[in-house]
Formats: structure tokens, C-alpha cells, sequence
């Protein structure tokens, strides 16, 4: 078993008696058990970076940055490691690990120009001998609550940021893949962080209610489902606290009857299947409009059915990897067979997939379910597995409308040859983050992950200045000085 402890003050803490399961999703094996840290924990971190903050809000940001550049290259160093334990506790394929590593190590990098990302504003003579000026200061002890899909990726979303504002940080990664956040610990505790700075809790309800509760904890950072968003944002500031939570999603992806087909087919491959479905960015609903469906969907189903699914831990990589667990995989089947209940066609069948080298993993292929109905529970809900469905629109107008009548508004994309066509899907499609020819349009860290309606709860997203604005609070400072020959002295 790998172990799996808390680290609270710069020390590793062994796991109490409760724990949970961590499998791997590949085998079904289980690889480690987490610990199921509660209230105690959570207060002890809290009083740990609370403890250490001072001294750390004091630390010129050079030297913050000084840090973070000597973690990048840490993070560098144990890339394929970093690599192979997304792989073995979540089910990505090496391939999607080391693109999901990469951009984690690109929040790193733009943590190195804090700097610079801390410049005020000023003004001198605001008025006769009077300037101001702006100056950002942290927050003090932030959190940060994580999911499942990307066990590297979504914490770097948020400490490095956080810390290198000048803020002290508690990290409560996921129960499903919480090996990963350990090793991302242990490498930033290498490259010299003070000890208390940053703190990681394992845990489930009580230790985020406990985090979400907490007088000394200033800022909450969250991804994962909608309604689990929703409750930490009216729970946080609830209680006063700063709340970024990014929620679940529904993202639709038009195709005109003028896009290119083989290009679009391996975009569009790319967002349904790709981390088998598991992303919030996920392109999970293709709105065909006029005669595209004919000249798409049968190059898409060959595409679909080709897809090699298999075990990711192991040296012959597949095309997809496994969902994260068996009752995950059994909710995605009883979505896909309640869409066809309610009369849509399933096109390429995914359920019944069998993987004789590793009969107990938890694997379900890529599915395509044509003639889905904006009615049916399976457009409404997000699937969050390998599960595109199409729906059939009569023209432009229709496919946006369609598209704005979901209650997410994570990402939309389009695929067409049409400037025309391609303007007005982006002026009028109520999404934060839109594609043209590109299925999935995440941002890169200088640029905010820019959820909207249930897709993001909060106001200052995830990444670039945003993420900045987020972590810190700005003070403006009026100066005015009397005697000698300023101000308004000259008068007399």
C-alpha cells in the first residue's frame, strides 16, 4: 500500500483508523487507503498556516518567486513520476497525464512572475502635493477543496498563486486521488517552503464544512460538481469568506454543414473521449445543423468504434484509459440507457465494452447517442464519461438557442468555414470559454477559466489576474507631507 498521510506544520501526520479505498482504476485494485480526517486536522492546519503567515506575508515576493522557480524545476525533475501516479490513481492514459502535468507546471511559471503580478497603480499629484497609489496585500489563510479528474492539475491551479501572493494555504485534495497531492507537497517542502505555509488534509463532509466554517480561513478555492459548488459558495460566504467554486458542466459543440469533416471528427474525438469523458471542458453534446450530421456521423462512429480502451499503467498505452470507479461506471450506463428509454438511438455502444487483461477495471468505451431530445434527463444532466450525444438542429439560430437554454455555461465551441457564422456563435452563445475549430477551449494559466451560470459560483475565476485579484485584497494609500517646499506650503 502507498502511504497517504496528512501535512500539517511542515510534518507528515500517519492516518487515523478511518480511511477510505483508493483503487486503481485500471485493475480495480486497491493501491492505498486515505485517511478520513475531520475537524481535528482541519484545526490544527489552520493553526499551523495561521502560525506561519506572518512570516511568510513578510517574504519579499522575489524570494517567494525564488521559491517557485526552484519547485518548477523540482516538478520538472519528477515529471514521470508525477505522471505515472495521475495514471495509476485516476485511469488517464500517460499521454493525457503528461499534457494535464504540463499545464499544472505552467501555473508554476506564471506564479514565478508574482513580481511583477503584484504591481500597484499610482498617481502623483492627485492633487496639489497629494499622490496615491494602490498596493496588493494577501488575503491571509486560503483553502483550496479538489476533484477527482485531474489529481496534478487543478491543486496548481490554486497554491501556487496562492502562495506566492503571500497567503499561507490548506490543501483538501480528493479522497479518490490523493497520492498525487502528497507528492506535489513533498516536492514543494524540497524546494524549501517554510514549514505551516502549506498544509494538506485528507477528509470528506466534516473537514470541508469544518474549512468552509473556519473564522481564520479568509478564501475557499473549489472544483467540482454544481451542486456541491453551489453549497460551498452560499456556505462560505455565508461565513464571510472569499469563494471561487467551479461547477459541473454541459458544453455544446455546433458543427455547420460546412466544416471540415476530418478535422472535425478528430477534434470533436479529442473533446467527447478524451480522459474518457471526465472534465468539466468535456465537449459532451454535438448539435448538428442541416445536413452536417449526414456527412458527420459516420465518419465519427468509425472514429469512435476504433478506439482502443485498455489499462493505463502499463507500457502498451491504450486510446482511453478507465473511469475512476465502478459505481461511476454504473451511473454513466444508467444515464446512457435512460436516454435511450426515452427514445433516443444509440449509434456506437460503449456498455458492454470487455477488457480481458484487466477484467476488474472499471472501463466503459466511447458512446454515441443520436436523436437526443432536450426533454430527456440525459441532455439535461452532465454525464461526466466517455458519452457524446447528438442533437439535430435545423439551422444556426437553433443550435445557439438550444445551447443557451443550459442552465451550465462552462464552454461551447463551433466548427465552420463561415467568419459569419463563426462571429455570431461567439457574440451570442452564453458561455464563458468558446471554441472556434477548437473542441476544447481551456485557457492557458495567464488567461482565467471563465465558467458561467452553474458552470462557476463567485465572481474572480480561477487563473491569470483574476487568480491574483483573488488572493489578495488591494488598500490605495493617499500621501500628503507638510514642511519644506511641497504641498501647499509654495502659497505663503
Amino acid at each position: 500500500m502507498t502511504p497517504c498521510p496528512h501535512f500539517i506544520g511542515g510534518e507528515w501526520v500517519a492516518a487515523g483508523a478511518a480511511t477510505t479505498p483508493v483503487y486503481n482504476p485500471s485493475t480495480g485494485e486497491v493501491i492505498a487507503q486515505c485517511p478520513v480526517g475531520g475537524a481535528a486536522e482541519i484545526n490544527a492546519a489552520v493553526a499551523a498556516a495561521a502560525a506561519a503567515l506572518p512570516a511568510w506575508r513578510e517574504t519579499p515576493p522575489v524570494e517567494r518567486a525564488r521559491l517557485f522557480f526552484r519547485y518548477r524545476q523540482l516538478v520538472e525533475q519528477n515529471f514521470d513520476r508525477l505522471c505515472q501516479s495521475v495514471t495509476r490513481e485516476h485511469g488517464k492514459t500517460l499521454a493525457e497525464a503528461r499534457g494535464s502535468v504540463y499545464r499544472g507546471i505552467e501555473n508554476i511559471e506564471y506564479a514565478c512572475g508574482i513580481p511583477s503580478l503584484l504591481f500597484g497603480d499610482n498617481l502623483e499629484n492627485l492633487a496639489r502635493g497629494v499622490d496615491c497609489e494602490t498596493i496588493l496585500q494577501p488575503l491571509g489563510v486560503c483553502a483550496g477543496i479538489t476533484p477527482f479528474n485531474f489529481p496534478a492539475m487543478v491543486p496548481l491551479w490554486m497554491f501556487p498563486n496562492a502562495l506566492a501572493c503571500g497567503n499561507t494555504f490548506i490543501l483538501k485534495a480528493s479522497e479518490k486521488v490523493p497520492l498525487t497531492a502528497v507528492l506535489l507537497v513533498e516536492l514543494l517542502a524540497q524546494a524549501g517552503l517554510p514549514k505551516g505555509v502549506l498544509n494538506l488534509v485528507h477528509g470528506g463532509r466534516e473537514s470541508v464544512d469544518t474549512l468552509l466554517t473556519h473564522p481564520q480561513v479568509r478564501a475557499i478555492s473549489f472544483v467540482g460538481s454544481s451542486p456541491v459548488a453551489k453549497y460551498i459558495y452560499e456556505t462560505g460566504t455565508r461565513h464571510g469568506k472569499r469563494v471561487q467554486a467551479n461547477g459541473g458542466a454541459k458544453n455544446y459543440i455546433v458543427i455547420m454543414p460546412d466544416a471540415d469533416v476530418p478535422k472535425t471528427v478528430e477534434a470533436l474525438s479529442t473533446a467527447a473521449f478524451g480522459c474518457a469523458g471526465e472534465r468539466c471542458m468535456a465537449g459532451s453534446t454535438a448539435l448538428t445543423v442541416g445536413a452536417a450530421a449526414e456527412r458527420l456521423l459516420p465518419s465519427l462512429v468509425a472514429a469512435a468504434r476504433a478506439i482502443k480502451v485498455g489499462p493505463t499503467d502499463r507500457a502498451a498505452q491504450p486510446d482511453m484509459g478507465p473511469v475512476i470507479t465502478a459505481q461511476h461506471r454504473d451511473r454513466v450506463a444508467g444515464l446512457v440507457a435512460s436516454g435511450e428509454k426515452d427514445g433516443a438511438k444509440v449509434i456506437c455502444d460503449g456498455r458492454e465494452i470487455r477488457v480481458p487483461d484487466a477484467p476488474r477495471g472499471f472501463y466503459f468505451g466511447a458512446t454515441i447517442v443520436d436523436h437526443v431530445q432536450a426533454e430527456m434527463t440525459l441532455a439535461r444532466e452532465e454525464v461526466f464519461g466517455p458519452v457524446l450525444n447528438v442533437m439535430r438542429m435545423e439551422d444556426l439560430d437553433g443550435a445557439i438557442a438550444m445551447a443557451n437554454r443550459s442552465a451550465f455555461g462552462n464552454g461551447a465551441a463551433i466548427f465552420t468555414r463561415s467568419g459569419s457564422a463563426a462571429r455570431e456563435f461567439k457574440h451570442r452563445v452564453k458561455a464563458g470559454m468558446v471554441g472556434i475549430n477548437v473542441g476544447v477551449p481551456a485557457t492557458m494559466a495567464m488567461f482565467p477559466f471563465t465558467g458561467w451560470d452553474d458552470s462557476f459560483y463567485g465572481d474572480l475565476h480561477i487563473q491569470g489576474r483574476e487568480s491574483i485579484q483573488f488572493y489578495t485584497q488591494q488598500k490605495v494609500v493617499t500621501t500628503r507631507w507638510f514642511g519644506g517646499e511641497v504641498g501647499d506650503v509654495w502659497k505663503k
